[in-house]
């Protein structure tokens, strides 16, 4: 029998821990809970959790900064929750590579839902594996690893999934909305300006020049392109 899904529920909040992991077992996931940002840091470190659903606003250590630190452990799906229906708040949180947001209030079905759809999507994307290698750059994309000029680069789960974008599709001009759309799964999402924050990060991990990038090359009026 294959393995219940780990999701990890961080809340100062015990009644939304308590509600949401209590939803999310009776939807047949494997749930674990922590009440703050070591806690969950503690904790995901012991049951390497497939989805962290993770408050945004916690006393001491906020969400962002527990995102952050758990991207530094390993890789996993995260989906913000925040009391605040501010835009600013949303794109800082999908700006730091979340996969989805809830705005409190919500419904625990909806939540759940969401867990649903980020979980499907990955399992759903193209599982194509070999290794991919233009001159002093590879790809790995079942080892999740990038080196170049043969040093690892580390990587955010978002700046990963946005270079295999490019390099499964070499030469193709990307405009912002449609790497949100295939990246991001954000099709709706009119603010775009999360991409050209993380291709200049992406410039900065993999180019040798930053300012004149080789591989990462803005098409002025249209969009970015892998250029091999």
């Amino acid at each position: 029998m294959e393995a219940a899904r780990s999701v990890l529920v961080v809340d100062d909040e015990p009644t939304i821990t308590e509600v949401v992991s209590r939803y999310l077992e009776r939807a047949g996931y494997s749930a674990h809970v922590a009440a703050d940002g070591p806690g969950a840091l503690q904790v995901a470190a012991e049951t390497r959790p497939d989805l962290v659903v993770l408050d945004l606003m916690m006393p001491g250590m906020d969400g962002l900064e527990v995102m952050r630190l758990l991207r530094e452990q390993q890789p996993v799906l995260v989906i913000l929750l925040t009391a605040k229906g501010e835009q600013s708040d949303r794109i800082a949180g999908l700006r730091l590579g979340a996969d989805d947001y809830v705005v409190k209030p919500f419904s625990p079905g909806e939540l759940v839902a969401r867990v649903d759809a980020v979980l499907r999507r990955v399992e759903h994307s193209p599982q194509l594996t070999e290794p991919i290698s233009f001159d002093d750059l590879t790809v790995e994309p079942a080892a999740h690893r990038v080196t170049v000029r043969g040093e690892e680069v580390q990587l955010t789960v978002r700046e990963f999934d946005l270079l295999l974008q490019f390099v499964r599709h070499p030469g193709q001009v990307f405009s912002r909305s449609q790497l949100m759309d295939a990246v991001w799964r954000y099709s709706f999402y009119t603010d775009t300006s999360t991409v050209t924050v993380h291709i200049r990060r992406l410039r900065a991990k993999i180019e040798q020049d930053p300012s004149r990038p080789r591989w990462l090359q803005t098409v002025w009026g249209v969009g970015y392109r892998f250029q091999p």
